[in-house]
């Protein structure tokens, strides 16, 4: 039997706390780390990464653009860095934000959690502004085969807010229609659909109150190098916090292949200090 993504997630938060980290090889850290800007080096980075986050996250989230710049050889690189992250039994959240219509997100379903797929992994995000129906193709495949998926609604870019707080025709931000219509498991246990809500934002004025959330994963960017500090995790989020992904990369990433593991230690335990794990 297929164990749920909202059960495996939970599991990961309460054994290694709330910290994602980003799998993000730009041309900066590449040249800090000392490698080549080329598949080879994304390849290498991103191995590096999941070598040290063993164990010590609750997840990894490759952004799939700074592998995409490379063509076939920057996907078969991250092919290598998803493949070793889930055999070492890391949770995977292939960052790509796709998000279209009927047939082409089945594609995209397939190409991201389908089972035995190159770039299969545990979980995606994706894009609802062309109809959270729309993805549909995307959220009944992840749920069949025991995926995620988390669905951007309120996001850390400060360009965002404009289309996430307009109003609707029902008098509502748009980002809160998003996540009454992505999120519909809601209650005591983890849901598979997720949402992406940053952590420098006002949740209040998206209208994403605690009632609403209420067992829903969260995929927070914006900890780290954006301004939110692992203190601002139960602030922020409050009852929610046990449910949230922090997500970093730059922060933790800049400590360099040498520094990584304590980075990665530091960071992890300042959070479970901050639940008071």
């Amino acid at each position: 039997m297929t164990t749920a993504f909202g059960a495996r997630l939970r599991a990961a938060l309460d054994d290694n706390g709330p910290l994602c980290l980003g799998i993000d090889p730009h041309a900066a850290l590449l040249e800090a780390w000392g490698l080549p800007q080329s598949a080879e080096g994304v390849r290498d980075f991103g191995l590096a990464v999941v070598a040290a986050a063993v164990g010590r996250v609750a997840a990894v989230k490759p952004q799939v653009s700074f592998f995409e710049r490379f063509g076939a050889r920057g996907f078969a690189a991250l092919e290598d860095v998803i493949a070793a992250a889930r055999a070492a039994s890391l949770l995977v959240i292939a960052d790509a934000k796709r998000g279209d219509i009927g047939t082409t997100n089945a594609g995209y379903a397939e190409a991201w959690l389908g089972q035995g797929a190159p770039l299969e992994a545990d979980a995606l995000t994706v894009s609802p502004y062309l109809g959270v129906g729309a993805l549909g193709p995307i959220t009944e495949l992840a749920q069949r085969g025991g995926k995620g998926v988390f669905v951007l609604a309120a996001t850390s870019n400060p360009e965002g807010g404009a289309v996430q707080r307009a109003i609707d025709e029902g008098g509502e931000p748009v980002a809160r229609r998003v996540a009454v219509e992505a999120a519909s498991s809601r209650g005591a246990t983890l849901g598979s659909v997720g949402l992406v809500i940053g952590a420098t934002v006002d949740r209040e004025s998206f209208a994403l109150d605690d009632a609403l959330l209420a067992g829903v994963p969260i995929l927070a960017p914006g900890f780290g190098a954006q301004g939110a500090e692992p203190s601002d995790l139960v602030g922020r989020f409050g009852p929610l916090a046990r449910n949230v992904l922090a997500s970093e990369s730059r922060s933790i990433l800049g400590a360099g292949p040498a520094g990584l593991v304590a980075a990665i230690d530091a960071r992890a335990a300042h959070y479970r200090e901050v639940l008071g794990d």
